[in-house]
């Protein structure tokens, strides 16, 4: 027998499987986790808050009015001798709650009117674009004021006014996407197939505007604090006993001239939560790439 090694054979080892690639979740700058940990933080005291405190926190106190910082009050009195930090608590939640609940209504009004207009055309289109013109045209406060002349102030009206006056500027944006997506050609084969406007709007046009209207529902929930406490200052948002950060304001201006903390504090809470909505939003993953 010889002794010569086998000849390798020359056929190719079978191919292992490609691993499909693993999607990373993107990830958020530092600027962007610190405006999601402060909004985070604020709706966590929105909807928790009110339940850990004392029964008697929001009552008013035999402390001095206008208080300074201490371990007994964290955050000062105001000017019935009240703790500041139950009541920035109980703010908080109809601050951030009516604020959440009127952008979700203005965002969704405003995104369905605009798919019916860039969808229909015509004469739809033409009306639906007229109507908001003419509600754009009005002042905000000045809405909100004709509002409350005539119905009252409640929270409920609060949300529903602020919802208004922001549906037009929704309706704007979502409607310059919807009419250049609406023109694209996978929505001629959606037609070309037989689907319906309802079918075409949910299921080719939104989805493919969905990022954008996001960040725009994002940057309307700071206009919709900022309109809301700017009318709570002038005493036409929540009425007392109850308060949001607005009325925070308003009600304790008279501790100003003395520096008291219950001024600064509500104030002070609204700076934070719109400089971490737009910080948020402005660090999205991919925002920076579209811009």
């Amino acid at each position: 027998m010889s002794d010569q090694p086998m000849p390798a054979s020359s056929a190719p080892a079978p191919a292992l499987p490609a691993e499909p690639p693993r999607r990373r979740l993107p990830r958020l700058p530092l600027p962007g986790l610190l405006g999601l940990a402060v909004i985070l933080f604020w709706l966590a005291t929105a909807l928790f808050g009110p339940w850990l405190l004392a029964p008697e926190a929001n009552e008013p106190g035999v402390d001095v009015v206008f208080g300074r910082l201490s371990a007994a009050h964290p955050l000062g009195t105001d000017y019935l001798g009240r703790d500041m930090l139950a009541r920035l608590v109980l703010g908080a939640g109809y601050t951030v709650g009516v604020a959440i609940v009127a952008t979700l209504l203005a965002s969704a009004g405003g995104t369905a009117l605009a798919l019916l207009a860039a969808v229909r055309g015509g004469w739809t289109d033409g009306a639906l674009s007229r109507l908001m013109d003419t509600l754009i045209s009005i002042p905000s406060k000045l809405f909100a004021l004709i509002m409350v002349a005539a119905f009252g102030s409640s929270v409920t009206l609060l949300a529903l006014t602020a919802a208004l006056i922001y549906v037009p500027g929704v309706f704007r944006i979502a409607r310059s996407l919807a009419v250049n997506i609406n023109a694209m050609d996978y929505v001629a084969v959606a037609r070309s197939r037989g689907e319906g406007d309802l079918y075409i709007m949910r299921h080719e046009i939104l989805p493919n505007m969905l990022g954008p209207m996001l960040a725009d529902l994002g940057l309307r929930f700071v206009y919709v604090v900022l309109l809301l406490a700017g009318l709570s200052f002038l005493g036409l948002g929540v009425q007392p006993p109850e308060a949001d950060w607005g009325s925070l304001v308003r009600e304790n201006l008279g501790g100003l001239p003395e520096g008291a903390p219950a001024v600064i504090v509500p104030a002070l809470a609204i700076a934070s939560l719109t400089i971490a909505v737009n910080l948020f939003i402005d660090n999205l993953p991919g925002r920076a790439n579209r811009e």
